[in-house]
């Protein structure tokens, strides 16, 4: 048997047959890339590949200097005698899955995705093939989203709850993707929205890209007394503790992430609210994308690695783990939680 179609090297995950590395940690002479968010895509590539509707954006994080072409969803081009096509991820708009081909093998590398609707993005799209690697983000049983618009109305109780108490909010989110999903599935006619300046600029690309979304200014343009009673304000992770504009009353705070549903996340993050809002697929959604896939060679990335991997066997498949520099350790799942899992 001749070597794997893709493998690990100490630059990321190659092609050598088609010469090409999918979401390389180090700079590459051609790198496809599945999304712009930072643990994705590095600079100093020759060459870069990516769905069109997230060049812009992947231009925008690499510099302007940067070659990079986009490939429209399900378009295949050849390289040295390799298929490849990208097709829709749903995590975040550009996202996809890299589909590989060479003498009818298939392999497809989802990199980050989401199951769920998303007004921002394509839709994800099961693609069939050999070896599917899968990440692991929210593989653990524990994790399971309610509907968006369940979430949505829990956001837009908080707002409303804040305004009675002349409380602004500030909703954390991150840049790119999940600020603009907000953006996309919040009710503007309850008040004003406004957005940090790292959340605006994803909001302009976005805009540019064909996403309609709503004008919004920046805090630090200036926020009338009355603005601010009924505000909710999008901000970055990082800007918690660095707002970089005038407090000018009492706020209220909140997080949308995954990670809201461990007993502890809000408190973790040191905010009054957290709401599950995910762009990663649950445990649920992950097995049932793998089963779309019809592969039975499973390559398992990115999260609760070993845990996934041991209930993928289970499940009859030939499941290994993908280990790479970018897989940190996820989030222990309390046992009070994990006893609750077993008795239902």
């Amino acid at each position: 048997m001749g070597s794997p179609l893709l493998r690990l090297t100490n630059a990321g995950l190659y092609c050598e047959r088609g010469g090409f590395f999918i979401d390389p940690w180090s700079p590459a002479a051609k790198a496809i890339i599945t999304h712009a968010h930072g643990d994705h895509a590095v600079k100093g590539s020759r060459q870069y590949l990516t769905a069109e509707p997230g060049r812009l954006i992947l231009q925008h994080r690499m510099g302007a200097g940067a070659k990079i072409d986009g490939l429209a969803f399900g378009e295949t081009v050849d390289l040295n005698g390799v298929k490849v096509s990208l097709h829709p991820a749903g995590h975040i708009l550009g996202s996809s899955q890299v589909r590989v081909e060479h003498h009818d093998e298939v392999w497809v590398v989802s990199g980050d995705y989401k199951v769920a609707p998303d007004a921002t993005c394509a839709a994800f799209e099961p693609v069939r093939c050999h070896t599917f690697i899968t990440e692991s983000t929210f593989a653990h049983p524990h994790y399971h989203w309610e509907p968006q618009a369940d979430t949505f109305a829990q956001i837009h109780d908080w707002w409303r709850e804040n305004q009675q108490h002349d409380k602004a909010c500030f909703l954390y989110a991150y840049s790119l993707g999940k600020a603009q999903r907000l953006m996309a599935g919040l009710d503007h006619s309850l008040g004003p929205v406004f957005s940090h300046p790292w959340v605006e600029e994803m909001n302009a690309l976005y805009r540019q890209s064909g996403v309609p979304l709503a004008e919004t200014r920046t805090p630090q343009s200036g926020v009338t007394c009355e603005e601010w009673s009924r505000a909710l304000i999008l901000l970055p992770p990082a800007k918690r503790w660095d707002v970089g504009f005038a407090i000018m009353g009492n706020y209220s705070t909140a997080f949308a992430s995954g990670w809201m549903t461990l007993p502890d996340g809000p408190t973790q993050r040191r905010v009054h609210r957290g709401f599950a809002l995910s762009d990663h697929a649950d445990h649920d959604e992950l097995l049932a994308a793998v089963a779309a896939t019809g592969a039975q060679r499973i390559l398992v990335t990115h999260g609760y690695i070993d845990e996934f991997v041991t209930e993928l066997k289970s499940l009859g498949y030939d499941a290994l783990a993908h280990r790479t520099p970018r897989c940190g350790t996820p989030p222990r799942v309390p046992e009070t939680v994990q006893m609750k899992l077993a008795f239902e």
